[in-house]
């Protein structure tokens, strides 16, 4: 087997609470092709206040969105909730002229993948 497929294999045989960990720190750091290709389904299908996203594709753009929203936003998670395939997170966000104080998303998490998002949160200006 090819290193790559052992690396796949590896990944997909992950902990809810593996993938979810890891999507917080790589999207904290602004890893966000890494993460989506690392812990989203290819399939996944992401629900937001703009409609739904998917696979891939939707999720990117998403990411894409949220870092024009939010220029090098530095985000805090207040609550973390995880319970077997399913988890919850808080957060806020501070970028320069606009924040985030309403930040909900929830997962669903199977086989390694992030497989069912919704985002909401509201951006306010502070200037």
């Amino acid at each position: 087997m090819a290193r790559g497929a052992d690396m796949a294999v590896d990944l997909r045989a992950r902990s809810a609470a593996e993938v979810f960990d890891e999507h917080l720190r790589l999207s904290a750091e602004g890893r966000f092709a890494e993460d989506i290709a690392r812990n989203v389904s290819p399939s996944c299908v992401v629900l937001d206040r703009r409609g739904v996203f998917r696979g891939h594709e939707g999720v990117t753009l998403l990411a894409r969105w949220l870092g024009e929203e939010l220029p090098g936003a530095r985000f805090t998670y207040l609550t973390r909730l995880l319970e077997d395939r399913v988890a919850f997170l808080e957060w806020t966000a501070e970028a320069d002229g606009a924040r985030v104080r309403d930040g909900a998303d929830s997962y669903i998490i199977e086989d390694g993948w992030i497989v069912a998002q919704t985002i909401h949160y509201t951006v306010e200006s502070t200037r």
